[in-house]
């Protein structure tokens, strides 16, 4: 009895130093698996598309924009920095729509009534309706309208000036400066003087006719042949009439600003219409006298460019992706230390299935994906690890993360022992 006892205590003996040799080996092994590294894709260079066309444009500079992104399809000189004359009103126009009070009374100061021609003749003392003076504006573009515009939404003619800047600032545009609402030629001490680029002048229309709150009151205002309109005493009658010609030029114009000073020469800024596309169109210093209809030429000529070669078309593309495996992870499925983690990933395009632009035939458009070889844990659910990017002639101009749509926990030594004595010692 006793030998038998005896073998029994040694054989549990050698079975119990048996599983802690082999959980031994076992963590041996599965902590030299646990080593790993993260390799990361390489990124790729940017494609340049076909050089366009050369236009023969008589304006100093000139700009052709998709009004929906932004991007310049067609440009002349497009950064220089030139005055733009009475294309200011645009802006002063835009301005007042969005924060004026249309039905509010706005009086003439006597610097008001003191502008030059253009004007609508007001007298000091004399009140109007905003919402009219906008027609005045933009129709016949008034001169002394533009300062009692001007005074009435801003406080003072440089309060006005200033939220023209801010609004510019917030639309990108880097290269205007606002001095006047009604774009006479000025300077101020330090040098600077009213002026934009035909870049940013294209992208402030873009704003008035397809973002701006205010903008099926901007299109009203401008595509308006004539309006008629009394001051707030009923003491004086006006008519105005629409001098903006190109909106009987083509069937496609939507909107657009007549200017001229000396200084800056003809200007023009315009929007058509063509479909789903809306093209912007911004010239400055287009001819001086006697050659005013230099700029309607220009503008078929740009119109016409953009509409017989852009459409739109649409660049997305679904992205599938393998599973990514984790160095150091916990294998959410089997639990087991030996086996390899994965998470899976996928492209946050927040629901887009569809990213429509507007392109031409030389227009190169690539797609970049990068994700990693391999992660590291501990990797959380929703975590970015990569991305997703669009790229047209070499720019970037849209971009989706992708992330994880699961975790994976880090396999730490401390969860290895919990393990092996989970495991082996029940």
């Amino acid at each position: 009895m006793d030998i038998t006892a005896g073998f029994m205590r040694q054989k549990k003996y050698h079975n119990r130093r048996f599983r802690y040799r082999a959980a031994s080996v076992l963590l041996a092994a599965v902590l030299f698996c646990c080593r790993g590294s993260v390799v990361s894709a390489a990124g790729g260079s940017g494609t340049d598309g076909t050089a366009r066309e050369e236009l023969q444009l008589y304006a100093q500079a000139a700009v052709l924009m998709d009004a929906d992104s932004g991007r310049v399809l067609y440009g002349k000189n497009e950064s220089e920095i030139l005055p733009m004359a009475s294309t200011t009103k645009i802006m002063t126009c835009i301005i007042a729509l969005e924060y004026g009070d249309m039905d509010g009374l706005a009086e003439v100061s006597s610097y008001a009534a003191g502008m030059p021609k253009v004007r609508l003749g007001v007298s000091p003392g004399e009140r109007y309706r905003l919402g009219d003076l906008l027609y005045s504006l933009m129709l016949e573009s008034h001169n002394d309208s533009a300062v009692v515009i001007a005074e009435a939404v801003g406080g003072s003619v440089e309060g006005f000036a200033g939220m023209m800047n801010r609004k510019a600032a917030e639309l990108g545009c880097k290269d205007t400066y606002f001095i006047t609402p009604n774009g006479l030629d000025a300077a101020e001490d330090g040098g600077r003087i009213h002026s934009t680029t035909a870049a940013d002048l294209a992208r402030i229309m873009a704003y008035c006719v397809t973002d701006s709150p205010a903008k099926d009151r901007f299109l009203e205002i401008t595509r308006t042949m004539s309006y008629d309109f009394c001051d707030a005493d009923g003491a004086r009658s006006f008519h105005c009439d629409n001098h903006n010609a190109f909106l009987g030029m083509m069937e496609e114009a939507l909107s657009g600003k007549t200017g001229f000073t000396n200084n800056a020469g003809y200007c023009y800024v315009g929007a058509v219409e063509s479909g789903d596309r809306i093209f912007t169109v911004a010239l400055l210093a287009c001819g001086w006298p006697d050659h005013k209809t230099y700029k309607w030429s220009d503008m078929k000529t740009l119109a016409q460019y953009g509409m017989e070669r852009y459409a739109y078309r649409d660049i997305y593309e679904p992205q599938r992706f393998r599973e990514i495996p984790v160095a150091d992870g916990i294998d959410g499925r089997t639990q087991e230390p030996y086996a390899q983690a994965f998470v899976r990933v996928e492209a946050d395009d927040g629901g887009v299935r569809s990213l429509p632009y507007l392109l031409c035939e030389e227009d190169a458009v690539e797609i970049r994906v990068r994700v990693p070889d391999a992660l590291r844990a501990p990797v959380a659910c929703g975590e970015q690890v990569g991305a997703v990017e669009y790229y047209l002639n070499g720019s970037l101009v849209e971009t989706y993360p992708v992330v994880t749509v699961q975790g994976a926990e880090e396999k730490t030594c401390e969860w290895i022992c919990r393990y092996v004595l989970r495991r082996f010692l029940p």
